[in-house]
């Protein structure tokens, strides 16, 4: 079974625990997480192009004047396509460029990119992550303890002063353990876990 040093925020290593082998100790397989990376980008742009069709102009909806009778084209609402400042005819609409990953397919990269992580030696596990106060610089001594530079933290509970304290500072991130993705997770050098968030996201990708 894997195992992995779990430290304090001194940078001192205070014991060892076991990792689960179906999550930490399987084959790593790159189209597979870049087709979760790719769904979930796609799912977080969104199409900007739009415009009003003929039931979102504001206009009157009353007839311009009689059928019959005055010599000129008959003519329904001012919102008419065909009139100056109406509507627009199959226009273009905000585009949805989202597309399904199967939710087996999405946990199998999850683990991937957990095992690609503690394979190279760049998954740190500490027992507990927290700040009396908000203040960046302890925070910041606290990384420098661990050695980090861009790390993704993930947490198993919210903690507002590790939030605020952390938020400006350059290539860190801090997610809760339900918020774990495949795209942060490879996006930064380093993967800091709190113990507790360990245990949680083991206990959901072992399922």
């Amino acid at each position: 079974m894997a195992a992995i040093d779990v430290y304090n925020v001194k940078g001192e290593k205070i014991f060892q625990r076991d990792l689960r082998d179906e999550i930490f100790d399987i084959s790593v397989r790159e189209d597979i997480m870049h087709q979760v990376i790719k769904g979930q980008l796609a799912s977080s742009r969104s199409g900007s192009a739009s415009t009003k069709n003929r039931s979102k102009v504001k206009a009157s909806g009353r007839k311009l004047w009689r059928q019959k009778g005055t010599g000129r084209a008959r003519v329904g609402a001012a919102s008419s396509p065909l009139r100056r400042g109406g509507g627009v005819t199959f226009g273009p609409l905000p585009r949805d460029y989202s597309f399904k990953i199967n939710k087996k397919v999405r946990k199998a990269a999850l683990r991937m990119a957990l095992a690609d992580k503690f394979k190279a030696g760049q998954l740190i596990v500490v027992d507990s992550l927290h700040l009396e106060e908000i203040k960046t610089k302890k925070f910041f001594e606290i990384l420098k303890n661990l050695d980090l530079d861009s790390v993704l933290i993930v947490t198993e509970k919210p903690d507002e002063n590790l939030e605020k304290s952390s938020r400006n500072i350059r290539k860190v991130k801090l997610l809760r353990a339900e918020g774990l993705n495949v795209y942060d997770i490879l996006s930064h050098e380093h993967l800091l876990f709190v113990e507790p968030a360990l245990e949680r996201v083991e206990e959901v990708l072992a399922e």
